[in-house]
């Protein structure tokens, strides 16, 4: 595997609060960042970092992406946990960070959203699936 590994959701969250460098991001766009909502890490006193890896419509990679990460204060040995709508998009910012010796970074299964139901719905599962924090972007 060419990044640290997958995390369910609550995986996620449980190594957010029991690591206090742990640096989580959110790799969408921003446009879903601002009309389906973001992680709240407020409680851990701190927030997600917002990355995109691919910028919509035309989902063109992000060149910039690990720079942008950098930027954020990332650090070789620092876990970085990566989130995207459905644990697909997060994979490749894991792959990315872990290739530029940043991490260990890890891709939260599921994403934000998950899959689609049989009625084509999301938010079932993943992050807010689980209950986790989050707000409205």
């Amino acid at each position: 595997m060419s990044y640290a590994g997958d995390l369910t959701p609550h995986e996620a969250w449980k190594l957010l609060e029991e690591t206090p460098e742990a640096l989580l991001v959110d790799v969408r766009t921003e446009a879903e960042w601002r009309f389906v909502g973001v992680p709240d890490a407020s409680s851990l006193g701190r927030q997600a970092a917002l990355i995109e890896w691919a910028s919509y419509p035309s989902m063109t990679p992000n060149p910039d992406f690990v720079a942008q990460l950098q930027a954020t204060g990332a650090r070789p040995g620092q876990p970085i946990v990566f989130l995207c709508r459905s644990g697909q998009r997060s994979i490749g910012a894991a792959v990315a960070a872990t290739a530029a010796g940043l991490g260990p970074a890890y891709n939260v299964l599921e994403g934000f959203e998950g899959t689609t139901d049989e009625h084509g719905h999301r938010g079932w599962q993943g992050w807010k699936g689980a209950g986790l924090p989050w707000q409205q972007g």
